[in-house]
C-alpha cells in the first residue's frame, strides 16, 4: 500500500475534498509547493491558483482551484482553508473572462469608485482562475 496523506480543502461555503492522497501540489506564497506524507509541519498563505491532488488508488488528479487562503501542514495532515474554492470541472471560462474583464476596466476607469487594490486582487484571481482551467484543459 502506497503511503498516503489525508487531505482536506476547505471554503467558507462547503467542504471541497476529504481524502488520502499520494501527494499535494499548489501555489504557496513563495512559489510552488509539494507536500508528501509526513511532511515538515508548516503554515503559509497561498496564492490564488491550482490544487492538485494525486489520490491513492487513482490514475487522475483531483483538481481545485483556489483564490488565496491558508495551508496547514502536519506530517499526516494537509488542511488548504481557502478564501474561495471551486472544483475543477465547475470552473467556468466565460465568468472568469469576464470578471478579468471587468476587473481590468475598473483598473483603467479613473472614475471608479472601487478600491484599486481590491481590483487588482479580482484581476490576479481571475487570471489564475483563466491559467487553472487552461492547464486542466491540457490534462484531459
Amino acid at each position: 500500500m502506497a503511503h498516503t496523506i489525508h487531505v482536506d480543502v476547505v471554503s467558507a461555503e462547503e467542504l471541497i475534498f476529504s481524502g488520502e492522497a499520494e501527494f499535494v501540489a499548489l501555489p504557496g506564497e513563495a512559489g510552488e509547493l509539494g507536500i508528501y506524507p509526513k511532511h515538515t509541519p508548516l503554515i503559509t498563505r497561498i496564492k490564488p491558483g491550482a490544487v492538485r491532488i494525486k489520490v491513492a488508488g487513482q490514475a487522475d488528479e483531483e483538481f481545485v482551484f483556489v483564490a488565496g487562503g491558508l495551508l496547514e501542514v502536519q506530517p499526516d495532515t494537509v488542511t488548504v482553508l481557502a478564501d474561495t474554492a471551486i472544483r475543477g470541472k465547475d470552473l467556468d471560462e466565460a465568468k472568469a473572462n469576464e470578471a478579468k474583464k471587468r476587473a481590468e476596466e475598473a483598473l483603467v476607469n479613473k472614475e471608479s469608485k472601487i478600491d484599486y487594490a481590491q481590483a487588482q486582487a479580482e484581476l490576479a484571481a481571475a487570471i489564475a482562475q483563466l491559467a487553472a482551467i487552461q492547464r486542466l484543459r491540457h490534462k484531459g
